[in-house]
């Protein structure tokens, strides 16, 4: 938290008095009052003390030099308790051994002078808080911070009328259902109740604006989710800090903040759901030195000018809302919050248009946070005139140029933080000028070319050094031999076609994460033993045998190399050690040999990734004890057999992918009773046998099945309805990218679709897929696989299957290839196929099929090589007309000339006695009826008269 000072001042001189009361000296002739002592001692006797830090709680002891205990110098009462623990961040488990505990007697009632009580970081076990602490008439400071106490706060605590500091924070099983006891506090300073659950409790403002002496409020992640937006009247105007951070309010920001204009020095409402803009009044709180309106998401439009009149503001941080546009019109800052601003946080919104020169105005900043928007155009210059300026963060924008040289003369420079942006050019010795504090440069994921002499030696010391597809190349960069402590080193994609110096070994045993992928780098690295916890040596040209890894790895990819060799080295050797490895991928290889029994010293392996190598023989049973296994590729290689048993126990286990091997035997149904988790299950090209189980729709969460190109029979599963994620599910990024370290491992999976085969990688989670081609499957195709709205891809070719399409078939409204082609199906094509608007390949060749072709744009967009092969088709795209629709329609049919000439001479004879009937009954009726036949030539008479 960041704090003004003397605000600080208040808490400090409350702790410095108590601690002076307790430590003065005092009249050696003053002991504890006997009473006193003995009250004590019954208090120690309830206490759970493991680590006796009570030691001196002894009855032969004066009291007031017991430990935590203090005493007036003058009359020996007790007046302060200090037996808070004590917690640096360094020594976890003795803070955790040091925790006191058990009940809290009631004897304490017999310190009547007791004025400060500190039982803070200890461990009650969720008991109540003491209704008897009201009594302590005398009582100014109470500190019960991460106590562990539970239940409804007692209303008695509204008695301390003396208190000045009250702290009930992170007592996580605390609640109130109102605070109408905290208006008799009148003399309270500070009060935090943050982590306390408080969301029944809707008069809290009102019950805080009564409490005018009060200079701190800490309500945060109290589930408060109403805050009225304005106050009859603010009583509370001493308030210097405000933090209601972590709350569910949902309103704007509201007016009454406003009226603190000459009291508030920190403001936090970040991680709420705040809405609208900010208002312009907001500029009135002149004292104001920390705003923080971050992680709301609904504060948008442009950023109110308003906040640039916040002349004292020290921080200012609007991460994580909906601004935009608009940074580039505030105006100059060269006015008075230039002068003061030290920390500018507006990442994660949607600023864009160019970084304005004015922000080199600010010539007090030392934190300059934009990164995660999409502004565009150069760094600028001005940045230089920082000179103050620690860390700068710009990345994940559009930023495009050179990187400015001034930047090399910012000397306080810790960070620079430039990722992915559209940077390039040369980067040279003169941007490194005077940057001798630099510990983090990362400037991966640009065009940048680094330009330096061999013999350059960096001021700087790094920590992290980011430069993964900057051109570093050809030669392996030799200036990193000076960087004694980096723990971060990322080299990926530079261009690097040498070899790796033997001094890089042992700068890397020092360094925690390594990324040298994607280069040429080559030679061996046989007799290596690798220390860093992730190590990256994907896509390069390394040979030879596999390296040593020691218990400190937790992720190796050697992927796309040309090592060969054996595992057994690597997974056999120094068995007695404790392995901590959770990745290990190294595909694309030349690896041999049959994989090793000694998979059980290695439980921690959440991926395994072997596919394509040379490997052969049965996969071990040993397998079977990866119990958090989440991921097997054991793709294109030689492994014969059938799959081990033992593989059910890997019940985590969400990609299975063993396609392209010679492994036979039946499908075992554990894989839908077990592996319940199951993303994708891959087993092409093999030589299964038997039949489809049924428990295979167990699968749920199913997104790939591949099952082609195998022996299998029977009928296809009608329960495949059962697979609800080829339907309606959706699946998150993490679910195809495991974490690690400063990594990602992105799962990835090589399929048959539309005709072609495709890797698929980045996209992986939006494909639905069946494959159930080449196979022997017979019988008809179930109609509930119509419920499979989501899915994308289905190939049932080359397999015996009989009947009808599903009528229904057209709900897969999602299908972007469908293969049904070399079956024995018949019948009309469904007209519900006109619905499939995204089908982008079909193939129903050599079938039975027969009708008409459904008219759709998109069935009559493919060839007639869609369709060959089923003689009763017809209509577009084939030349094959379908006679009795075609009629209808007006279209010339074609025949034989037999039946041609027959029709011809009955339409021929009945046109003609149609006409003899029809003038014979005109002629008839005008010679038989005279009347008519006058009328009728006295109407030709006329007509005629009239066109004379």
């Amino acid at each position: 938290m960041i704090m003004d000072k003397s605000v600080k001042g208040v808490v400090l001189l409350l702790w410095c008095l108590s601690v002076a009361t307790c430590l003065c000296s005092r009249d050696p002739k003053v002991v504890c009052i006997d009473k006193e002592k003995q009250a004590l001692l019954s208090f120690k006797i309830g206490l759970k003390d493991p680590s006796n830090r009570l030691l001196s709680w002894a009855s032969d002891e004066d009291c007031c030099t017991w430990r935590g205990v203090g005493c007036n110098n003058i009359t020996g009462h007790v007046v302060e308790l200090h037996l808070g623990n004590s917690y640096s961040g360094n020594d976890y488990e003795t803070y955790v051994r040091s925790k006191l505990g058990g009940d809290i007697n009631p004897s304490l009632l017999k310190l009547k002078h007791l004025n400060y009580l500190d039982l803070s970081l200890n461990d009650f076990g969720g008991i109540s808080i003491p209704d008897f602490f009201g009594i302590f008439r005398g009582l100014r400071y109470l500190n019960l911070t991460g106590a562990q106490f539970g239940g409804r706060i007692p209303h008695q605590l509204g008695n301390l009328s003396s208190i000045r500091y009250l702290n009930l924070r992170e007592n996580f099983d605390l609640y109130a259902y109102d605070l109408g006891w905290l208006s008799h506090l009148s003399s309270l300073e500070y009060l935090d109740m943050s982590f306390v659950d408080l969301h029944r409790a809707v008069d809290w403002l009102q019950v805080v604006n009564m409490l005018p002496s009060l200079s701190e409020l800490h309500l945060c992640y109290c589930h408060l989710d109403n805050i009225p937006p304005s106050l009859g009247y603010v009583n509370f105007t001493s308030l210097a800090v405000l933090d209601l951070s972590l709350n569910f309010f949902n309103y704007t920001i509201p007016n009454w903040l406003f009226n603190l204009s000459n009291s508030l020095l920190y403001l936090d409402l970040n991680y709420n759901s705040l809405q609208g803009q900010i208002p312009n009044a907001i500029g009135k709180l002149k004292s104001l030195q920390f705003l923080d309106l971050s992680n709301n998401g609904y504060i948008e439009g442009r950023i109110s000018s308003s906040v640039w009149n916040l002349c004292n503001l020290h921080v200012l941080d609007l991460s994580y809302n909906n601004f935009r546009r608009g940074i580039e019109s505030v105006g100059n800052l060269s006015g008075c919050i230039g002068k003061s601003l030290k920390s500018l946080d507006l990442s994660y919104n949607q600023l864009t248009g160019h970084i304005p020169d004015w922000i080199g105005e600010l010539k007090s900043l030392k934190r300059l946070y934009l990164p995660y928007n999409s502004f565009y155009g150069p760094i600028p210059s001005s940045l230089g005139n920082i000179s103050s300026l620690r860390f700068l963060y710009l990345s994940y924008n559009k930023l495009s140029g050179t990187l400015p040289e001034s930047l090399g003369q910012l000397s306080h420079l810790e960070v620079l933080h430039i990722r992915s942006n559209l940077l390039g050019g040369f980067v040279t010795e003169t941007h490194f000028a005077k940057l001798s504090k630099l510990k983090l440069l990362e400037m991966s994921s640009n065009s940048f070319v680094l330009k330096v002499n061999t013999s350059w030696i960096p001021s700087f010391q790094l920590e992290a050094i980011g430069m993964g597809s900057c051109v570093l190349g050809p030669r392996f960069p030799s200036w990193i031999r000076m960087q004694s402590s980096p723990y971060y080193l990322n080299f990926s994609n530079a261009r690097i076609s040498d070899t790796i110096p033997t001094w890089f070994w042992n700068l890397a045993s020092r360094i925690s994460y390594i990324n040298l992928s994607g280069n040429q780098i080559h030679g061996e690295i046989s007799n290596i033993t690798l220390n860093s916890e992730t190590i990256d040596l994907s896509s390069n040209c390394f040979k030879g045998w596999l390296p040593r890894l020691s218990p400190n790895v937790t992720a190796f990819r050697l992927s796309k190399n040309s090592i060969s060799g054996s595992l057994s080295p690597l997974l056999c050797e120094k068995m007695d050690e404790q392995k901590n490895l959770q990745i290990l991928d190294l595909s694309k290889n030349l690896l041999s040999g049959e994989l090793p029994q000694c998979w059980m010293y290695w439980q921690t392996l959440t991926i395994l990734n072997l596919g394509s190598n040379n490997l052969f023989g049965k996969i071990p049973s040993s397998m079977g004890s990866l119990n958090f296994l989440t991921s097997l590729h054991l793709r294109n290689n030689s492994f014969s057999g059938d799959l081990p048993l033992s593989l059910q126990n890997c019940t985590s286990l969400e990609f299975i992918d063993i396609g392209e091997n010679k492994l036979s035997g039946n499908l075992p149904s554990w894989i839908g009773e077990k592996a319940t988790n199951l993303t994708a299950l891959r087993l092409r090209s093999n030589k299964f046998s038997g039949n489809i189980p049924l428990q295979i729709c167990h699968l749920t969460s199913l997104v790939v099945l591949d099952l082609a190109n195998n022996s299998l029979s029977g009928v296809i599963p009608p329960c495949l309805d059962n697979i609800s994620m080829m339907a309606t599910g959706q699946l998150s990024y993490d679910d195809f990218n495991r974490s690690y370290a400063y990594e990602s491992y992105e799962e990835n999976l090589i399929l048959v679709t539309k005709g072609r085969e495709s890797e698929y990688e980045k996209i992986l989670r939006f494909v639905r897929s069946i494959d159930l081609s080449s196979n022997n499957l017979s019988g008809v195709i179930p109609s509930e696989i119509s419920t499979l709205s989501a899915l994308n891809f289905l190939n049932l070719s080359q397999n015996y299957l009989k009947g009808k399409m599903p009528e229904k078939i057209g709900g897969m409204i999602s299908l972007e290839s469908l293969d049904l082609s070399r079956n024995c199906l018949s019948g009309e094509i469904p007209q519900s196929m006109s619905n499939l608007t995204f089908l982008a390949h079909l193939d129903l060749s050599h079938n039975n099929f027969s009708g008409r072709i459904p008219l759709s744009t998109q069935l009559q967009s493919f060839s007639e090589l869609s369709y060959t092969g089923n003689p009763e088709l017809c209509g577009a795209p084939l030349l094959t007309n379908c006679a009795r629709n075609d009629e209808s329609e007006g279209a010339t049919p074609v025949h034989d000339h037999n039946e041609e000439g027959s029709e011809m001479m009955w339409f021929y004879l009945c046109m003609g006695l149609g006409f003899v009937v029809g003038f014979c009954g005109v002629c008839g009726v005008l010679l038989f009826k005279k009347t008519w036949r006058y009328a009728y030539f006295r109407f030709l008479e006329d007509k005629i008269d009239q066109l004379m």
